[in-house]
């Protein structure tokens, strides 16, 4: 099974795709969507959404994994996350994919064992996991890619 993971934020959304075959996990992809300060906010989420499909296309994912969304401090931050989260979800809706949502805790331990991992160590087991010469880059790539394993290890073997 392939899985798209997107870390969401309205300057930078993460993307990472993994597979598994059997009990091993394959790297296929990282990287992120941009978008420049200053620009208008339905751009950006245009842009967020145009390029989750343009990603959900090439890659053929069977299912799209996303951080579920915790207000910790920065209302204001959040409800941007929440309105990128919208259109990540939306570009999967159209394409009739699974949505899995995964609290970052979830993930943390799905990839080191431990809830409370700081990125790090969620760095380091992601490239040992993946078998990467280095761990990946920047940060929201990898927390996709964390939450792609998540969803990996989540979703029942059936489908």
């Amino acid at each position: 099974m392939r899985v798209l993971g997107f870390d969401p934020g309205t300057a930078t959304t993460g993307y990472g795709v993994v597979e598994n075959a059997g009990s091993r996990l394959l790297y296929v992809a990282h990287g992120t969507i941009a978008t420049p300060a200053h620009t208008a906010f339905e751009t950006r989420l245009l842009h967020i959404h145009t390029e989750a499909r343009r990603l959900i296309h090439e890659y053929a994912p069977a299912a799209i994994a996303i951080e579920k969304l915790f207000f910790k401090q920065n209302v204001t931050t959040g409800i941007s996350v929440a309105q990128a989260r919208g259109v990540l979800a939306l570009a999967a809706a159209q394409e009739g994919l699974p949505i899995y949502e995964f609290a970052p805790t979830e993930v943390k331990t799905a990839v080191t064992g431990y809830g409370k991992a700081d990125k790090r160590q969620v760095q380091d087991m992601i490239k040992i996991l993946l078998n990467l010469e280095k761990a990946p880059r920047p940060d929201d790539a990898a927390d996709a890619l964390a939450l792609a394993i998540c969803a990996i290890h989540a979703i029942p073997r059936t489908r």
